[in-house]
């Protein structure tokens, strides 16, 4: 089967006037790293945090994350629910799932019909419209690549063949003002940026360090950079620690000395992992630049002190997919329903409004434009088009808070079938499934549309997903599954329920 995304719909906006004046609204500032894996932070070995969960944290050193860890709320169960860079960060920015936001695949040059809406009312819309300075620094990665390179017109950015970087111009740069970007470029101590008027800026510096720099120097206000009357509103995308990471010439060296020495089983400690694989050695390199992200989150956090901002911005710590680093055997990083690719980080710091715990809120990606504009004191300006929910109440401890959620849904989508001219339309929805607090459930199809793969897994008694529950053996449980994956499917008009795929297991009519 091979599906087109489905016609848009209007994003239309709540324009009610939020309760909280314009002069007290918080600085938001946002910074998730590409492929940082939620097992990752070193604070998972703390015994306090240890006891919230039922896996071990990777022999990370992150001494800031660990200081930021205890003074934010924690998320222990934030659910990436299609694990790639950029249908992710689609998500990410409009709230809405790929079909919706228009990102189904990762962008590149030959996927022409996945790519950010234009007419998407986006986080950085809602920010701006709202009176806020918006800037985004770092990776972007949800524009399909166009021959509008702004040093050379009428070409891409680069000759490469395919194209998966891209420029993005103003008209698509949804409410920053501010802009140090690029689409996706996976040269981590040679990366390049465009900045608000088209330059191009070429870097011989390792992209977070450079980039922390460029977000001080925007906190700092350097050469007028930002309105300084204005609540600012800043997103940092960092490439690593994305592959690659198979040498030093990949990876932060500082970090490096901390791994360097210590061998694949010292490193590689959770029970799932293959250290056979040749991918094994990439460890070092991989938590080098975990460690080297540290620092310089580190470093972002004291240019807040520094300025007197602290008690006055929430700060999201998260990321937009995991890295299997060998669990399962498996060479894929990414875009699989295992814990080590849907898990993700997501810590939260708003001193005297946010406190201090560790909760398992199954977080899905598009609850997290709502719940930011939420606790900014904008949820009256939350759109109309976005599909996730407003979790500020709980991450406040409200007296009154949200239901929360039985299960998050997980999604995989391939490349549809190509045309004459090689370009890939629509797109193949491979797998569908859940996260529920207990079990991980996927079920994936051939392109025939019948059932190829069932995935199950007791995550309870299984933390590292090892042993693969048999369907037949536990019927009542896996026909409890597929109804609660009914209700996800049904409520995001997926196109496996517009279809009715695999309808004789899962109840996409009954009520729930």
């Amino acid at each position: 089967m091979q599906v087109r995304r489905i016609l848009p719909f209007a994003g239309l906006a709540l324009t009610a006037c939020t309760g909280t004046p314009e002069t007290e609204r918080p600085n938001v500032i946002y910074v998730f790293p590409d492929q940082y894996r939620n097992s990752s932070l070193g604070f998972w070995s703390d015994p306090e945090f240890a006891a919230q969960v039922n896996w071990c944290g990777d022999p990370v050193s992150t001494p800031n994350l660990d200081r930021f860890a205890r003074e934010a709320t924690v998320l222990s169960e934030a659910v990436s629910n299609c694990p790639l860079s950029s249908p992710h960060r689609g998500m990410l920015l409009s709230g809405m799932y790929p079909e919706r936001s228009g990102v189904v695949l990762n962008c590149m040059s030959e996927r022409p019909e996945s790519s950010l809406r234009e007419d998407a009312e986006c986080i950085g819309d809602v920010f701006s419209a709202a009176g806020y300075d918006c800037a985004y620094i770092g990776k972007l990665h949800v524009d399909f690549p166009t021959r509008n390179n702004p040093q050379r017109p009428g070409t891409y950015v680069s000759d490469a063949v395919p194209e998966w970087d891209a420029y993005t111009p103003p008209e698509r740069r949804h409410g920053f003002n501010y802009w140090y970007s690029y689409g996706t470029y996976d040269v981590h101590k040679h990366p390049h940026y465009w900045d608000t008027e088209g330059r191009r800026h070429d870097v011989d510096e390792w992209s977070p360090q450079h980039e922390v720099t460029k977000a001080i120097e925007y906190i700092e206000n350097r050469d007028s950079r930002r309105d300084s009357r204005k609540p600012f509103f800043l997103m940092l995308g960092i490439n690593p620690p994305h592959s690659p990471y198979a040498s030093t010439e990949d990876c932060d060296l500082e970090g490096y000395e901390l791994y360097k020495d210590k061998s694949l089983t010292e490193l590689l400690v959770r029970p799932n992992a293959d250290t056979t694989m040749a991918k094994a050695a990439a460890a070092r390199y991989y938590f080098a630049n975990v460690s080297g992200i540290d620092r310089e989150f580190g470093r972002l956090l004291r240019a807040l002190d520094d300025a007197g901002l602290t008690d006055h911005t929430i700060v999201v710590f998260a990321s937009d997919h995991g890295e299997t680093m060998t669990s399962h055997s498996t060479s894929d990083p990414k875009n699989s329903i295992w814990r080590e690719s849907l898990n993700i980080p997501f810590l939260v710091r708003y001193p005297g409004h946010v406190p201090h715990r560790v909760d398992d809120l199954l977080l899905s990606t598009p609850d997290i434009m709502p719940t930011l504009l939420g606790l900014a004191g904008l949820a009256d300006r939350i759109p109309a088009s976005v599909e996730g929910r407003d979790f500020s109440a709980l991450l406040r401890q409200d007296a009154v808070q949200p239901e929360r959620p039985r299960a998050a849904l997980y999604l995989r989508n391939l490349d549809g079938e190509r045309d004459s001219a090689g370009m890939v339309r629509g797109f193949f929805p491979e797998a569908r499934g859940l996260k529920t607090a207990t079990h991980t459930m996927e079920l994936a199809i051939g392109r025939d549309g019948t059932l190829k793969r069932v995935l199950l897994y007791d995550d309870v008694r299984d933390p590292y997903q090892m042993q693969p529950l048999d369907p037949k053996a536990c019927p009542e449980l896996f026909a409890s599954l597929c109804g609660e994956l009914a209700v996800l499917l049904r409520e995001n008009d997926d196109v496996w329920y517009r279809e009715r795929v695999l309808a004789e297991w899962i109840p996409y009519d009954k009520e729930n």
